[in-house]
Formats: C-alpha cells, sequence, structure tokens
C-alpha cells in the first residue's frame, strides 16, 4: 500500500469510526509515517535508530546479509509490513530454514493482527496509526514475506494482471530494473528488483520481485509464487482493499472504545455501506495514486479540509522536546518499539531464529542487541 491508502483513507475509515477530525488526521499521520521513519530519519531528529519501522532504498543497499543484519532486516519489515499470518505454519518438505521463512508469509487475520490492534488499545493516535498500517498491509502483501528469501519471494515471467477488459481480459505483465522509470499501468509495464540467485539477497525481499504494483489497489493479477511450489494463485487487490478498510473502520472503533473487543475477520460493512460505491470506484481506478479521491471522500466525510502529509511536521518539536517521550513522535517512538518488540518476541518464541530478539525499549541490555544487531 501507498499514502494514498496509509493516510487519506485510513482518515476516512476513523473518521467513520467516530474519531474527531484531529484524532483521525493524527492516526493516519503515523500510519503513514511507518513508512517514513527509517534510521536515516531518526539519526536526523536524534531518536532512537531501534525504532525504526522501515528503511530507505539506500540503507537496504549497504545493509550487512550476515545473520545479524538479517535479523535486523527481519525485525522491521515482518513487524511493520509483512506481518506474519501462522507462526506454526504446516509448511510440508523442507527443511528446518525453509520452514522458518515459510511460516513469516504475510496474510489477514491471523493471530499477530488481533495481537496488534489490541497493544494499540489506549495508547493513543500514534498507536492506533501504526497499527492500521500493519493491519492494511496483511492484506496488499499477502503471499510476501518481510524476510529476504529467494525460495519465498521469487516470481517469474508467468505473471499476468487480470484487467477486467472484455477486449483484453489479462496480459503478462512486463517488468523492467530501471529505478528511475515510473510504472505505467496503460501499459502494463512495473519496474522491479533484479534477480538475485543468493537466497538472502535483498533484492530477495518482500514484493521486491513484482516491484509495487502488488501495492496499487486496482491490481488482479495470477502468478506463480515460489513458495507454492510454483502453482497459480489469484489476488485481487480491489476486493482485499475493501476488506482492509471495512476491518481498520471496526479495529478503530474497538481502539476508541465504541465495540468491547476486537476480533479478526469482523468487518463493519454497515457504517461504510453508504460510501461503498464510491471506494469501490476509487479502488479499481487504474492510477498508481489515488490520493485525491480518498482526500476529496475524506472532507466529504468530515466537512472539513484534509492537510496534505508532510513528513517534517513534528520533527522539530520532537528534536527540541525537553520531554521527548511525550511529544507527538516520542508516543510514536513508544508504540513502534512495543510494535516491534511484541512481533519479534512472538517470532522467537515459536522457534524461529530469524528476526533474533527485540530491543525492549525499558531494558538497557536488550536495547543494546537491537543497536548492534541481534542476539545469538
Amino acid at each position: 500500500m501507498q499514502i494514498d491508502f496509509h493516510y487519506y483513507a485510513t482518515f476516512c475509515a476513523a473518521i467513520l469510526a467516530g474519531f474527531s477530525r484531529d484524532d483521525a488526521l493524527a492516526t493516519a499521520y503515523c500510519d503513514q509515517f511507518v513508512d517514513e521513519c527509517s534510521v536515516t530519519l531518526l539519526k536526523k531528529i536524534k531518536g532512537p535508530t531501534a525504532a525504526a519501522t522501515t528503511q530507505l532504498q539506500s540503507e537496504l543497499l549497504n545493509a550487512r546479509t550476515d545473520r545479524a543484519g538479517l535479523q535486523d532486516i527481519t525485525r522491521i519489515w515482518s513487524s511493520f509490513h509483512f506481518l506474519p499470518y501462522d507462526l506454526y505454519a504446516d509448511a510440508g518438505r523442507g527443511g528446518k530454514s525453509y520452514k522458518n521463512k515459510y511460516r513469516l508469509i504475510c496474510g489477514p487475520n491471523g493471530t499477530l493482527v488481533a495481537d496488534t490492534v489490541r497493544l494499540a488499545k489506549n495508547r493513543g493516535p500514534q498507536a492506533a496509526g501504526v497499527a492500521m498500517h500493519v493491519l492494511s498491509d496483511t492484506w496488499a502483501h499477502r503471499y510476501f514475506a518481510g524476510t529476504p528469501s529467494l525460495a519465498i519471494n521469487n516470481t517469474d515471467f508467468h505473471f499476468f494482471e487480470l484487467t477486467g477488459d472484455p477486449d483484453e481480459p489479462e496480459r503478462m505483465i512486463r517488468f523492467n530494473h530501471n529505478p528511475l522509470g515510473a510504472d505505467d499501468p496503460t501499459k502494463g509495464v512495473y519496474t522491479n528488483s533484479l534477480f538475485g540467485t543468493s537466497e538472502k539477497s535483498i533484492m530477495n525481499l518482500g514484493h521486491g520481485r513484482a516491484g509495487h504494483f502488488p501495492d496499487y489497489s486496482y491490481a488482479r493479477y495470477r502468478y506463480l509464487p515460489a513458495w507454492g511450489n510454483y502453482r497459480e494463485t489469484v489476488k485481487d487487490n480491489p476486493s482485499d482493499y475493501y476488506s482492509a478498510f471495512c476491518q481498520m473502520v471496526f479495529a478503530l472503533k474497538y481502539l476508541r472504545g465504541a465495540v468491547p473487543e476486537f476480533n479478526v475477520d469482523t468487518y463493519d460493512e454497515t457504517a461504510v455501506a453508504p460510501h461503498e460505491k464510491k471506494i469501490r470506484r476509487i479502488l479499481i481506478e487504474r492510477r498508481t495514486d489515488s490520493s485525491e479521491d480518498w482526500r476529496a471522500l475524506g472532507e466529504d466525510l468530515s466537512g472539513e479540509e484534509v492537510e496534505e502529509f508532510d513528513v517534517l511536521k513534528y520533527q522539530s518539536e520532537y528534536r527540541d522536546a525537553d520531554d521527548k517521550p511525550d511529544s507527538f513522535l516520542g508516543r510514536f517512538i513508544s508504540a513502534a518499539l512495543a510494535q516491534k518488540s511484541m512481533v519479534t518476541e512472538s517470532i522467537c518464541r515459536s522457534g524461529n531464529p530469524l528476526a533474533g530478539h527485540s530491543a525492549d525499549p525499558k531494558n538497557k541490555k536488550t536495547r543494546r542487541r537491537e543497536k548492534g544487531g541481534a542476539e545469538e
């Protein structure tokens, strides 16, 4: 998913869940900030680098791929962007290394989704935003894993978009490797990562081999995932993204206290129903950024202007604050550390070493482990 859903659609969901405009904006801001909070940014504002929720392309290209480096990568991407569906999944055939990676495959409505939403309860809009980012990405990033793996994340030439056009119901996606090239939905051309034969190559992280195509709400496609022994799988983003939106409304009502419990596979379709046609129309629009459409819907729902996302908005406040933990970004950092700790420890407790151990923000010893990589 991208800023159109993580910021503007989240604002719409928060308004439908009964949030005030200010709380909805704060929640949406923190949802999108998960895609911005890199080590580079944290160093700039003098924040704890253990709180990184993403990695810049330049950071990934220079990342270590030894055990400690790979664990650091996995902690970030599995905690915030590719939340594992089932840490105890039966992978069938394969050695222990393969099974550990298989169990990190992302998907919606797993146990960790419920843990993520419940963790955010009574922790303010910052934690709500982090939770909504993680929840919605489980729908967009399903079938991929947040750890480098050729065996899990690779794709091949058999990758077809299901267009819905009666004259051309499907077409083969053409991938290129020009990082400066723009994706072209009209021609079906998208930029992806280079093929790397190394199992631990950064090129094989998440859905890099499919580029940004899985992030687009209009994308419907069939392909042969490596983890499925190259059996054909169909992904329907318009349907999945609508489910994600309805689930966010329900989750945000839980976080606001309007419903007593959060349960997976539960969607507030009733609250969304009056706007269903408009939302589904936005989701199927063939464009790489639907921010303006979502923004217009948010302004209709709230009756007020929805300001553009500004990554710089709270940085000086945090940098200059005497009480950093109580600043806006300080509370985001606290929520991020809590989420990373919860997911990492869940992976570790399952007997899977790929994420190492977490950094407990209250424990200096584990903080040192995170800063230096991972504990053996």
